[in-house]
């Protein structure tokens, strides 16, 4: 993710922080500061945030390493002021396989309450809780804080609701019985209708709730929309897609050839070409950034991107499509006997699928 820096690895996992992490840590002191608070509230203010953040890390870090028990690795994760984020390779499709993952973080945040139980002592009642919490974060109720966030946490991620534990507890349950796109498709909505009721709720309580329901909105409508992408191309090959006619350019010209292309035609992705052999790709972007920076007599061989993705022709549309996804501006090299037989774009995956939707609705309909 841009704008992080990585803290280091733990079991081969990438861990980042985000830069806008820094500016969390300005405002905890800053509200402190006009609260009122001396230096030593402050930091121990300071020192329970970041200890909020370790729990993310560890919650993030069960998910992974559950993940990989499935042979399922985790790219890397990040840290935000909003939360963690685990970039799996995949979600794991076997009901059961998703349950376990999905638990994991939960499970993280119970076992830390029940750790820290241990050295601490919980109130008799409200009102005693509400007394010792009163004086803000110190050295007397640091632990009882810890516990009442990972408890908290442990209930908010359960909630049954995409993007979060709970929404994919709920598919992972739905889809004993149901075929997987439905069974998203059900939790979406019941994801949705709760965030309705965070949104209504947060009007005339927590204005909070309000970017919770909109955040559970958008994630479930997300979830809703892969799934079912990914069950339209089920069956399907990267070769009932791939582009046989695709632009090329030589490595040697120059910029101004490259806008020559783009502006004759409506191809956005072009393959870079050495001898007749692919080099590197190039698409609308990257030409108007060098022509911006640079000018437009820059080599195309100085600007476009080198890393090439090759897929089988006989891969799986479903299996790939993430990482088509994923590299959604750059064109996907497709082979065939070792031998270049096509490409492959993200527009191009989008189209066939609404193709095939319209097709399947006008079955239906018939």
């Amino acid at each position: 993710m841009k704008g992080s820096f990585k803290l280091g690895t733990i079991a081969g996992i990438g861990m980042f922080i985000h830069w806008t992490f820094a500016l969390l840590i300005a405002f905890i002191v800053y509200i402190n500061y006009k609260a009122g608070n001396n230096a030593t509230q402050i930091i121990w203010a300071v020192l329970f945030i970041l200890s909020i953040f370790v729990t993310v890390l560890l919650h993030e870090l069960g998910h992974a390493l559950t993940a990989k028990k499935f042979h399922i690795n985790t790219k890397d994760i990040t840290l935000l002021p909003i939360g963690g984020l685990a970039r799996l390779e995949r979600i794991p499709e076997k009901p059961s396989e998703e349950l376990i993952v999905a638990l994991a973080g939960p499970f993280v945040n119970i076992l830390l309450a029940l750790i820290t139980s241990l050295f601490i002592r919980i109130p008799d009642n409200s009102e005693e809780l509400i007394i010792i919490l009163s004086g803000g974060i110190n050295g007397s109720n640091f632990l009882l804080n810890f516990f009442i966030v990972n408890i908290w946490l442990s209930i908010f991620n359960l909630i049954p609701a995409f993007p979060m534990d709970g929404g994919r507890v709920l598919r992972a349950l739905l889809s004993l019985k149901l075929k997987r796109h439905v069974a998203t498709k059900i939790a979406a909505r019941i994801g949705q209708v709760m965030a309705i009721g965070f949104i209504l709720l947060g009007f005339i309580s927590n204005p909070f709730l309000i970017v919770i329901g909109i955040f559970i909105i958008m994630g479930a409508q997300i979830e809703a929309d892969l799934t079912e992408s990914k069950y339209i191309l089920k069956s399907y090959k990267v070769r009932d897609v791939l582009m046989k006619q695709y632009p090329t350019i030589d490595s040697n010209e120059k910029v101004k050839k490259a806008v020559e292309l783009l502006l004759d035609s409506q191809y956005k992705n072009f393959l870079v070409t050495e001898n007749d052999e692919p080099v590197g790709t190039l698409n609308r972007d990257q030409i108007i950034l060098a022509l911006t920076e640079k000018g437009e007599n820059v080599a195309i061989h100085t600007i476009m991107n080198k890393a090439l993705i090759f897929l089988h022709a006989d891969a799986l549309l479903e299996n790939v499509f993430e990482l088509v996804y994923e590299n959604k501006s750059n064109l996907i090299l497709v082979t065939e006997n070792d031998q270049l037989i096509g490409t492959l774009d993200t527009e191009n995956l989008l189209e066939f699928i609404l193709i095939n939707e319209a097709k399947s609705k006008s079955a239906y309909a018939k």
